[in-house]
């Protein structure tokens, strides 16, 4: 089994910044993609951001020129640094990971518990 845990998060005021971090951990043989997803109240979740273990990133439109997602290979953390952060940005944040246990299993997808991030007008 794979674990993500998250961390930072909280509350700042328009066009602050905050920063999101996850760690993997567990019967870890090989991460895969990791990215961030995030879930407002009433709405659907929705990815922010993925980096593959290359290095090669994906953006939502929206958070363009705004966030930047990272990776640390060698200890299974990938974070999330937001600046100029808007309201419409409040929402859950939750980590995601492709992982595989062993050589010889697929690709499964894990998530975080999620860590909340409210940005005040």
């Amino acid at each position: 089994q794979v674990h993500l845990v998250e961390s930072g998060g909280g509350l700042v005021q328009a066009g602050g910044s905050l920063s999101v971090s996850c760690a993997a951990s567990g019967s870890i043989f090989d991460l895969n993609v990791m990215g961030w997803h995030r879930q407002a109240p009433g709405k659907q979740r929705e990815l922010v951001a993925l980096i593959t273990k290359g290095g090669i990133t994906n953006y939502a439109d929206s958070v363009k020129g705004r966030f930047t997602i990272s990776r640390v290979n060698t200890k299974n953390t990938v974070s999330l640094q937001m600046n100029s952060l808007k309201p419409e940005d409040t929402a859950v944040y939750y980590c995601k990971a492709e992982a595989r246990t062993s050589w010889f299993r697929q690709y499964d997808d894990y998530w975080g518990q999620g860590t909340q991030v409210t940005v005040s007008s």
